[in-house]
């Protein structure tokens, strides 16, 4: 690990789901080397995920094809852990990379958000999206009753998942009203495209109950879950269950962007409408600008690849749909608002901050982020705040801690194969 393969490029996107691939195949077709940078051993992202082998003719089938003809340089299971000044460092199982682009285009996506409640940390209860990325990945959930609760449209694309491979969804639990979500299905009803997906997603989830109103307030079991205890509007349920898949809606993935320098507004990376972030020669795209799906995330990748290459002919046809991605952006937040129960389906004995088994009673003594930081660690554990983060965030209004590098854990040999290169150790520990 004493050499650091370096690569020189003139694009540089880091992240291989939709945004990213969009970004990178619409560089590479201004005829810009290009290297696309992803953490995963397959590209296309979590809402991708193993999509092009499932359906050869479909959407991300297509752009992969785009992708794979293309001249992209594609570096799978290379986890970013630094950036500053145009260079990124990258770690591989085998190495780590050290990256020099003219221009940077971060679609690094989003991830699950997640609410304390008793019993969450048994084993079988998990991220919506994480079960469907379990069973894209071959765990077999044929005849297992599945609960999915929480908000958002992940939770319908959850349940098809696993109906298609065979489990019994027992219901779908939606923490929003019926007003909230019929505001919400209503506007996506007036594009003609979602309007099709909506009633073909409808007919493929027919026959399972779709609650509003409802939200997990218990899990029950010793050794694994056992059933999963439901509040639904003035009552209590409970449903025995093999898995209870929960997901409040998604996080953007920002860190990296942070760490660079670029403006965050509302906890999202501001851009203009070229996605060109605060830093000159940053853009960003997908997810992190704002949750907004599959759509936007294409969209917006497309956009960076035109504004980071100069096709500027492209890019003004391109930036003329921007107006409906932003109304997308603020239907998708307004629809998956959190309701204010949600604050107390906790109580003192439960565990915030998984890695250091941090409970509610425990923070409650605190005063700020800061001080719950220092006198009980919590956020500082092997997931830094990612998990338990966006929950004190709700809970207390608190920010746990200001983003440090590395942005992962990584083998200290990868800082020692940097350590003479363009930033040293000790500028990187003393960011």
């Amino acid at each position: 690990m004493s050499n650091v393969p370096e690569l020189r490029y003139d694009i540089a996107v880091v992240g291989g789901g939709p945004a990213g691939m969009a970004a990178a195949v619409t560089s590479a077709e201004s005829g810009a080397s290009v290297v696309l940078l992803d953490d995963n051993p397959h590209l296309g992202g979590q809402v991708w995920r193993g999509a092009p082998v499932a359906n050869p003719s479909g959407l991300p089938a297509r752009w992969l094809r785009q992708l794979q003809s293309s001249s992209v340089k594609v570096v799978s299971r290379a986890r970013v852990f630094y950036g500053k000044d145009g260079l990124l460092f990258a770690e591989t199982e085998e190495s780590v990379y050290q990256v020099k682009a003219g221009n940077l285009i971060l679609a690094t996506g989003a991830r699950e958000r997640f609410l304390p409640f008793r019993g969450w940390t048994l084993p079988n209860v998990l991220g919506a999206g994480a079960l469907q990325a379990l069973i894209k990945s071959g765990l077999s959930v044929k005849e297992k009753k599945i609960v999915i609760a929480g908000t958002g449209p992940l939770l319908f694309a959850a349940a098809e998942c696993a109906r298609e491979h065979k489990a019994k969804v027992a219901c779908i639990a939606e923490q929003c009203g019926w007003k909230q979500f019929l505001s919400f299905g209503s506007r996506m009803m007036q594009k003609t495209n979602k309007r099709a997906e909506a009633l073909r997603l409808q007919w493929r989830l027919r026959g399972i109950p779709h609650w509003k109103n409802c939200w997990p307030i218990e899990a029950l079991g010793k050794e694994r879950l056992e059933a999963v205890r439901l509040r639904r509007n003035d009552r209590t349920e409970e449903i025995p269950c093999d898995y209870l898949a929960c997901g409040f809606h998604l996080i953007p993935n920002v860190e990296l962007a942070e760490i660079l320098g670029c403006t965050l507004v509302d906890g999202f990376v501001a851009v203009d409408e070229r996605q060109q972030t605060s830093i000159r020669g940053v853009f960003c795209a997908g997810e992190p600008t704002g949750i907004g799906g599959l759509d936007v995330a294409l969209l917006q990748g497309q956009i960076a690849g035109c504004a980071a290459t100069k096709q500027t002919a492209r890019l003004r046809d391109l930036c003329s749909a921007q107006e409906n991605s932003k109304r997308m952006v603020a239907a998708l937040r307004q629809g998956t608002r959190l309701r204010p129960e949600l604050e107390k389906i906790s109580d003192d004995d439960t565990v915030v901050c998984r890695c250091e088994d941090v409970t509610l009673g425990e923070l409650r003594k605190q005063n700020s982020g800061t001080e719950a930081k220092l006198q009980t660690r919590c956020g500082m554990g092997p997931c830094q705040g990612r998990i338990c983060g966006p929950a004190v965030k709700f809970l207390f209004g608190w920010t746990l801690n200001r983003l440090r590098p590395p942005l992962f854990p990584i083998r200290c040999e990868s800082l020692a194969a940097i350590g003479s290169r363009t930033v040293t150790n000790a500028e990187l520990l003393e960011e």
